[in-house]
């Protein structure tokens, strides 16, 4: 795939985010959509590829009036539009489609329309790990957890820092969910959830939506003056099981997206102005600087507390406030994204001056799939 073929062209999330209990999950999917379609100037009969999650792409076609050529269902969990912009993007150079709109929405809070998510007995997780007692995300991801901290000499007090700086990027954005500022006193205070994890250390629960329109670059031209190319991108799977991952807390899925983002971008880690990381918990900021090669293993902690991820330090990470402070529907990927698009249109509550490039990763299902995203506003 040609680095620079595709170009974000539109962007919206719904216009409300946090509790919203008079939409169903398809509405949030279709005013989101209606929402990115206005942004790029274009009308749903201009799209001719559609890619969603939680709702099948078929269903928000059909809403839509839209009648595709070329759909994508890929659900590896939050991460998933990250692999769908890249998807989208070779599409479109394959000559499969011209113009692709993907969606997004979750009643995570309110269960709103929600489609059931059952952990079945008979699949793998359910004969392998549930009888271990790994019931949901935050179980999973504890044992990989408190490996690290005893590996790395990694503190509670260091972790709780992680919120706290996440919530000075929140309190600067209006449609942030959280912005009351925090002290790690605070954090570790907070109800205990699952040790060493406090409330405040693990993401929201939200309800809203998201979507993105992609189109070529000759297209692009004549769509918008703020232009978010894809400069680079990357996916990769390991395993679906969090305790049969190679190195416990070292993420091989996003070490390998990683590596063909950069790679497929021809850019280094100093060329990357802005980064955000998927949050459902203190930690995955820590592992995901770690594992895209931006820190040493076991130094992200300490690069958290020295502010260089804050407001004003040299590396901005998660600048809406991330899932634990701006929102999280359960599958976050899209927010992270819209995010990145605001920073290089210089439309973002805290914005980043001078920002050239901007990396979006992802992980889904706890460590099953990563995805990486290099996006700018000049090829």
């Amino acid at each position: 795939m040609m680095p620079r073929s595709a170009v974000i062209v539109g962007a919206s999330e719904t216009s409300q985010l946090g509790k919203i209990e008079d939409m169903s999950e398809l509405g949030m999917h279709a005013q989101s959509a209606l929402l990115a379609l206005q942004d790029a100037g274009l009308k749903p009969s201009d799209i001719d590829g559609i890619a969603a999650i939680s709702e099948y792409a078929a269903e928000i076609a059909f809403c839509l009036g839209i009648t595709p050529r070329w759909i994508d269902s890929t659900n590896v969990g939050g991460c998933s539009f990250m692999l769908m912009v890249r998807h989208a993007a070779a599409a479109i150079e394959a000559g499969l489609c011209n113009t692709v709109l993907i969606t997004h929405g979750e009643s995570g809070r309110s269960q709103i329309g929600a489609r059931p998510w059952p952990a079945y007995t008979h699949s793998l997780h359910g004969q392998f790990e549930m009888p271990y007692g790994a019931l949901d995300p935050i179980i999973q991801c504890n044992l990989p957890l408190l490996h690290y901290m005893e590996k790395y000499a990694v503190t509670r007090e260091a972790l709780a820092y992680v919120p706290v700086v996440q919530r000075e990027w929140a309190a600067l954005n209006s449609r942030a969910h959280a912005r009351t500022p925090l002290t790690v006193d605070q954090v570790l205070d907070a109800r205990m959830i699952v040790w060493p994890l406090t409330r405040l250390m693990c993401c929201l629960v939200t309800d809203g939506g998201g979507a993105l329109v992609l189109t070529s670059r000759e297209r692009a031209r004549d769509l918008t003056d703020f232009p978010v190319y894809l400069l680079g991108s990357g996916e990769g799977v390991e395993t679906i099981f969090a305790s049969q991952t190679e190195k416990l807390a070292e993420g091989k899925a996003s070490r390998i997206s990683a590596e063909q983002a950069f790679r497929s971008a021809g850019l280094g880690h100093k060329d990357i102005d802005h980064l955000m990381l998927y949050d459902p918990f203190a930690q995955f900021p820590l592992w995901g600087l770690e594992a895209l090669g931006f820190v040493k293993a076991g130094e992200a902690a300490a690069f958290y507390a020295d502010g260089h991820t804050r407001p004003g330090g040299k590396l901005p990470v998660n600048t809406n406030g991330g899932g634990l402070s701006y929102t999280h529907t359960g599958m976050y990927g899209m927010f992270a994204i819209q995010e990145s698009v605001r920073q290089l249109r210089g439309q973002a509550d805290a914005q980043i001056p001078g920002i050239r490039t901007s990396l979006c990763h992802g992980v889904g299902n706890v460590f099953e799939a990563g995805g990486t995203l290099v996006l700018g506003n000049a090829v």
